[in-house]
């Protein structure tokens, strides 16, 4: 059985209703999530716009192997209406609105590197949108890369954007 840490993104359309379709359809496609993040808002990062995402990260347990589970979160993206994940124009949409985004933050303790993955994904020490959530479930889960644990990842972030823990859904942590 293997471990994965997601984050989930949206801001467009229903976002909350996204990320409630993206969590069940993980739970029954991909493996058991066995804790999730309460629901943060915070504005984009990289790019400028109106709408402020909201994130969830989730921590799930998997038979699937690294690549195939990005299949499974691309097929999930497109079955709630994510046209870039049809073409596999990804690299494109980083810095634009989305409806859903989900991307994988750990996969075990694994440190790998394709043309369509890396894992542990190379920005999350980057970003607070990110850590805030990943931190509320696994504050102590050591960066296979960097060493250090989520929390003090997150004490080191350089990013002061605001991350908002919303009214919704709470956490389901470990």
């Amino acid at each position: 059985m293997n471990t994965s840490c997601l984050l989930l993104g949206s801001n467009l359309g229903s976002r909350e209703k996204f990320l409630k379709i993206a969590r069940d359809k993980i739970d029954e496609l991909v493996g058991k999530v066995i804790a999730f993040s309460s629901v943060f808002e915070s504005k984009p990062w990289g790019f400028k716009s109106e709408n402020l995402f909201l994130n969830q990260a989730l921590f799930v347990n998997t038979e699937t192997e690294p690549l195939n589970l990005l299949v499974y979160l691309k097929q999930i993206e497109i079955g709630i209406g994510r046209e870039s994940a049809k073409t596999g124009k990804r690299a494109n949409e980083k810095t634009s609105d989305r409806n859903i985004d989900i991307d994988i933050i750990f996969f075990n303790d694994l440190v790998f590197e394709s043309a369509e993955l890396t894992i542990p994904h190379p920005r999350f020490h980057l970003r607070k949108f990110a850590l805030v959530p990943v931190n509320e479930i696994l504050p102590d889960y050591i960066h296979p890369v960097l060493g250090k644990k989520v929390s003090e990842l997150l004490l080191a972030c350089f990013d002061r954007s605001n991350v908002n823990r919303t009214p919704l859904r709470g956490a389901g942590g470990l």
